[in-house]
């Protein structure tokens, strides 16, 4: 790691010198201090100054966001060098915010949720179908907000908020727009966009299409230290003659089958019915091919004639659908309320599993979900000399369909199947009502945050065929009520220093996938998860302090600290179904494993983050986010944990421990970058890292995957980066970039994929 540390050293001294070259003109624009621009989110569904939130919030601008050119929502997210995300396949992205992730982290579009009532604790992919190239902006809110957007913010809420159509203020026409195409070496990415948005001062109309194919994505050839060609895809299994083969690899680097096809399409109409009242119609489309789950295509079999043996021959997620419909209401009124705004949505998901091992020709599995939601919501704000009060409701509703099937190639006969989900009636209801208040002193130095919020949830399942398993139960009922709120205050001791400080409670109702699910949860181990009725709702409960510096009138730091109480967090832990600890599924003995609320765990970390104004045309930035998490557990019992042993080697034990480590928690992340624009030209040299995660600090039970690390974890690594763009006409821009320019050999924590080798991009954009 010499070389690296060599490197981040260097950025930091060039910003350094950078930031010592002042010219002695003292009337020169860049020496004077320079306001910063009044960054608006929308924390409580209005719109609010970012400075008079307590709660810490980053947005991605949508310069930001055509800077980045990442080729999905999740490599958006992982580019800050903020939000960590793991991935399970090339068409799979899971970001992680403060240990929390998947389920337990909410995903807002456009005000509309998308977590629902399937969504797991695993690691899941449903951020990839948010279009990232139309995204106006994503505001990334930190710890518990379920005071203003009910359950499963336990960690954060990532708000992602996509490009409005625009009128022109006048009876003319107004036409703008933006095209792109994009290639990338390290997958053969070739990705093309084109939005336009027509509007005069009373009518708006905004299309929009997308359009990438990914191929096979290749690794780095530089290995980590003393772990030689660790992720190499040697073998894999094809077709010969009709039959399953087991063949080499031409070229172990590149990850065979991790290849897909992903459209989007959105379309909004816009209609201003007067300087008081607006009406928004939103439709959003996203579909895909098949996308291989790559890291199931890598398990061997553990026992029996093909032990080692690959043991799938085929394992992919079919086409994933989601399609979206809102309109939106917004108004500004004169007496009760001053605001008020009003959506009302549906949403249409399709996921699918398809499975089959090797030379199994008479098994091919195939297991169907369809959720629809149904959501409102409905907030009013009115203004009372310096105060602010938001008054809301909202409510969503869950329908899921569960089918599946079992196909035999050679015959084409077609049987019955377990369900994933219960093949009755699914349904869940949350509804929930809210007050937010803000309220701004007159001494313009303190700013209160506080709101409550009560939430009722309902939950039904039904299974109509028990002949699989004999559950003991097969009608499922859940009714919770729960009361979240948060309290915070932003204190402006002067002019450079802020500081904010916040109490915040977060919660998330069990849903059909904790409570009714029946998977196979460890190929490898051989567990298989049932259902458990008697679950309760998971809590977290976080204190927040940052504190803003502005130094040298060009130098901004900020350091935020945080430490979150998690109650009843929901495990995976062995259960004994019918009296027996283990059943036999697809034909295999498997230990029974169920979801059940496990004792609190803590978290505490830190973000760290200092950034640079212009200074004739050099900017730096650096940042570094730490979290630790551990579950306290009963010391009179065995668990499972992974010991060091004297040779430094790690083995899989069963000990009495007073805690283990709280999975999805990931390493030390980082990014730090100089940049340098003039005129027509921006260039930005930057570097991403990661922590080591060593083996004993992953949860042994949980969603950390250690059958796809080394033998000692995941080792830390640096990746080097550079970008740049001209503007070859006012409307036309070249971007270029090479990424992981030292082709470096690494993979993200709990991730069964590896990220990409060194990648040459091109990029043409045009602007309208």
């Amino acid at each position: 790691m010499l070389k690296e540390t060599a490197l981040v050293i260097c950025f930091t001294c060039c910003s350094l010198f950078v930031f010592s070259q002042k010219k002695a003109d003292t009337t020169s624009k860049l020496n004077r201090e320079v306001s910063l621009e009044e960054v608006v989110v929308s924390a409580s569904n209005f719109s609010e100054k970012k400075k008079n939130i307590a709660q810490k919030i980053d947005v991605i601008s949508a310069k930001a966001i055509a800077s980045a050119n990442a080729q999905n929502t999740g490599d958006l997210l992982s580019g800050t060098g903020k939000i960590f995300v793991q991935k399970s396949q090339q068409g799979g992205s899971s970001p992680v915010l403060r240990g929390f992730e998947a389920s337990r982290v909410l995903l807002v579009i456009d005000g509309v949720r998308m977590n629902n009532a399937i969504y797991r604790s695993g690691h899941l992919q449903n951020a990839i179908t948010v279009d990232q190239n139309m995204l106006n902006r994503v505001e990334v809110m930190y710890g518990p907000s379920s005071t203003v957007y009910g359950s499963d913010a336990l960690g954060g809420t990532i708000q992602l908020v996509t490009k409005s159509p625009v009128l022109s203020g006048t009876k003319k026409m107004l036409v703008t727009g933006t095209a792109f195409a994009r290639y990338s070496s390290a997958n053969d990415e070739k990705t093309v966009h084109a939005d336009v948005s027509i509007g005069n001062n009373r009518i708006a109309w905004l299309q929009s299409y997308n359009y990438s194919d990914f191929g096979d994505l290749k690794m780095g050839r530089h290995d980590a230290p003393g772990y030689p060609g660790f992720g190499k895809r040697k073998k894999y299994i094809g077709q010969m003659n009709g039959l399953d083969t087991i063949l080499n690899n031409d070229d172990d680097r590149v990850q065979k089958f991790s290849g897909y096809k992903q459209w989007d399409i959105t379309q909004k109409i816009l209609f201003k019915q007067n300087d008081r009242i607006s009406h928004l119609l939103n439709f959003q489309f996203s579909n895909s091919t098949d996308v291989p789950r790559y890291d199931r295509l890598q398990d061997t079999f553990t026992s029996g004639a093909n032990k080692g043996l690959l043991r799938f021959a085929q394992w992919y997620y079919g086409p994933q659908k989601r399609i979206l419909g809102a309109y939106e209401l917004n108004a500004k009124l004169a007496g009760i309320v001053d605001d008020l705004k009003l959506n009302v949505n549906y949403q249409d998901i399709e996921e699918s599993r398809q499975q089959r091992e090797y030379k199994r020709y008479d098994r091919f599995d195939s297991r169907v979900e369809k959720v629809k939601v149904w959501g409102l919501t409905l907030a009013a704000r009115k203004m009372i000399g310096r105060s602010e009060i938001t008054v809301g409701a909202d409510a969503q509703l869950n329908d899921v369909t569960s089918r599946a099937s079992r196909t035999n190639l050679t015959t084409g006969n077609v049987s019955k199947l377990d369900t994933r989900y219960p093949d009755g009636k699914n349904r869940m209801n949350n509804f929930g009502v809210f007050v937010q208040h803000i309220h701004k002193f007159k001494n313009g130095k303190l700013v209160l945050n506080d709101g409550i919020r009560v939430q009722a949830i309902k939950l039904k399942s039904n299974i109509r065929d028990n002949s699989f398993f004999h559950l003991p139960d097969t009608v499922m009922r859940q009714d919770y009520t729960a009361l979240t709120g948060n309290i915070g205050l932003v204190f402006t001791a002067s002019k450079n220093t802020t500081i904010r400080t916040s109490l915040s409670s977060g919660f998330r109702a069990p849903n059909i996938d904790d409570l009714a699910k029946i998977f196979e949860s460890n190929s490898t181990a051989r567990q298989v998860v049932v259902p458990n009725a008697g679950i309760k709702p998971e809590y977290t409960y976080n204190l927040d302090i940052s504190v803003t510096q502005r130094l040298f009138k060009k130098l901004n730091v900020e350091l935020t600290g945080f430490y979150t109480l998690f109650r009843n967090g929901l495990v995976k832990a062995p259960y004994r179904l019918n009296g027996q600890d283990s059943i036999l599924y697809n034909g295999v003995l498997c230990q029974v494993l169920s979801t059940q609320n496990s004792n609190t765990a803590y978290l505490y970390g830190f973000t760290a983050g200092v950034n640079t104004d212009n200074i004739h045309g050099f900017m730096f930035s650096s940042t570094v986010s730490y979290s630790y998490g551990r579950f306290k557990t009963d010391d009179t019992q065995l668990s499972s944990v992974y010991e060091k042993q004297a040779n430094g080697t790690y083995l899989l034990v069963k000990r009495n421990v007073s805690s283990k480590p709280l999975d999805h928690n990931p390493p030390l992340i980082g990014r730090s970058a100089i940049s340098y624009t003039h005129r027509r030209f921006a260039t930005e040299l930057w570097c991403m890292y990661n922590g080591w995660k060593h083996l004993d600090d992953f949860n042994a039970d949980g969603e950390d995957n250690a059958q796809y690390a080394t033998a000692d974890g995941i080792p830390g690594w640096f990746m080097l980066n550079w970008k740049g763009s001209v503007n070859i006409m006012p409307s036309l821009q070249l971007q270029l970039a090479v990424e992981n320019i030292l082709d470096r050999n690494y993979r993200a924590f709990a991730s069964g994929f590896s990220a990409a080798g060194r990648n040459f991009l091109v990029a043409l954009r045009a602007n309208w």
